[in-house]
C-alpha cells in the first residue's frame, strides 16, 4: 500500500498521454465515422517536430523557455501532415465503401513511418529528447519527475480549451452540426470540409502535445513509437466511447491507472506471478476494454460530441 500513490501517479501521468492522443481519434470518428489509424504517426510526427526546433535553438536557452517553441513546432508538423492525410488520402473516400478509407488509413500510417525512417537524420535508432534535470518533486506521497508535470497541466488546460471551443464557439457549434447530421448541416450554410479540416487539425495538434509529453518523460523518441501509443490511445477512446471527446480523456486516464496498478501488483497476487510486471501491461489493458465492452459496449460514457452540447 506505501507504494500506491506512485502507482496512481504513474498511472495519470500515463493516461494523459493516452486522452490527449485519444482525441484526435474520437473526434474524426465522430464527425465522419473513421478511425484514423494513421494518428499515431501523426503523434510520432509530432515529436520529431519539436525535436527538430529544439535542436535549432541556441544552446544556452533553458528547456522551459524552449517548450512553448518546441510545441508549436511540433504542432504545425503534425496538423500539417494531418491536414494533407484528409485533403488527398481521406476526402476523395468519403462516399466510398467504409472499409477503403480504413485500409487507406493503415497504408498511410505505414508510410509516414517509413518516410520519417528515411528521411530525418539518424531515425534509425531512438533519437534524444531533452529532459528536465533535478530532483524529483515529492506530490502526496508520489515521487513525480519534474518533465511528468507538463503532462498534467497540458492535458486538462487542453480538455478545458476543447471544451469551451466545441460548446461557445460558431466552429464548435458548426462541428455539432455536421456530427448530428453532414448533410442537413451543409444545407444549412455550414462549411463541412471546413469543419472536418479543424476536426483533423484539433486531434493532430493535442497529438503533438502529447509527443512533447512522452519525449519529456522517457529522454527519446523513435519512429516506431507511434504504433503503440496510438493502438493504446485508440483503446482508451473506445474504453470512454468512441465519439465522446470527454470519454476519450476518462478512457486514456482509465486505461493508464489500470496498467501501472497492473504492472505493480498483480504479480503479488497468488497464483498470477507470471503475469504481473510490465510485459503484460498490454494485455491487461485490451482484458480491461474487453470487460467494459461486455459490460457497457458503447463505453463508459458513450455519447457522441454532438450530444454533449
Amino acid at each position: 500500500m506505501n507504494e500506491l500513490p506512485q502507482q496512481l501517479a504513474n498511472g495519470l501521468i500515463l493516461g494523459a498521454m493516452y486522452g490527449l492522443i485519444a482525441i484526435g481519434y474520437t473526434m474524426v470518428y465522430g464527425i465522419i465515422q473513421l478511425i484514423n489509424f494513421a494518428h499515431g504517426e501523426i503523434f510520432m510526427i509530432g515529436g520529431f517536430g519539436a525535436l527538430t526546433v529544439y535542436l535549432g535553438l541556441p544552446s544556452g536557452l533553458s528547456l522551459l523557455a524552449a517548450i512553448p517553441l518546441m510545441i508549436a513546432g511540433g504542432v504545425i508538423c503534425s496538423v500539417a501532415v494531418s491536414v494533407a492525410a484528409e485533403r488527398f488520402a481521406y476526402r476523395p473516400l468519403r462516399s466510398a465503401p467504409r472499409l477503403a478509407p480504413l485500409i487507406t488509413a493503415i497504408g498511410l500510417s505505414l508510410a509516414l513511418q517509413q518516410a520519417v525512417w528515411m528521411w530525418y537524420p539518424d531515425a534509425t535508432k531512438d533519437r534524444s529528447f531533452p529532459q528536465f534535470k533535478g530532483e524529483a518533486i515529492d506530490l502526496f506521497g508520489a515521487h513525480i519527475q519534474r518533465g511528468d508535470l507538463f503532462v498534467l497541466i497540458a492535458a486538462p488546460v487542453c480538455m478545458l480549451a476543447l471544451g469551451l471551443f466545441v460548446s461557445k464557439t460558431r466552429a464548435g457549434r458548426g462541428m455539432q452540426a455536421t456530427s448530428q447530421d453532414p448533410d442537413t448541416a451543409k444545407l444549412m450554410g455550414i462549411n463541412t470540409d471546413r469543419i472536418i479540416v479543424m476536426a483533423f487539425a484539433i486531434g493532430a495538434a493535442f497529438a503533438a502535445v502529447a509527443a512533447v509529453a512522452y519525449g519529456l518523460k522517457n529522454g527519446q523518441i523513435g519512429f516506431r513509437m507511434g504504433f503503440i501509443m496510438g493502438l493504446k490511445a485508440f483503446t482508451a477512446a473506445v474504453l470512454g466511447g468512441i465519439g465522446n471527446i470527454y470519454g476519450a480523456m476518462l478512457g486514456g486516464v482509465v486505461l493508464g491507472v489500470a496498467e501501472a496498478l497492473a504492472t505493480g501488483y498483480m504479480s503479488d497476487v497468488p497464483g498470477m506471478e507470471l503475469f504481473g510486471g510490465g510485459a503484460w501491461k498490454d494485455v491487461w489493458a485490451f482484458v480491461l476494454l474487453i470487460l467494459v465492452l461486455l459490460i457497457r459496449p458503447q463505453g463508459l460514457l458513450g455519447e457522441r460530441v454532438a450530444d454533449r452540447a
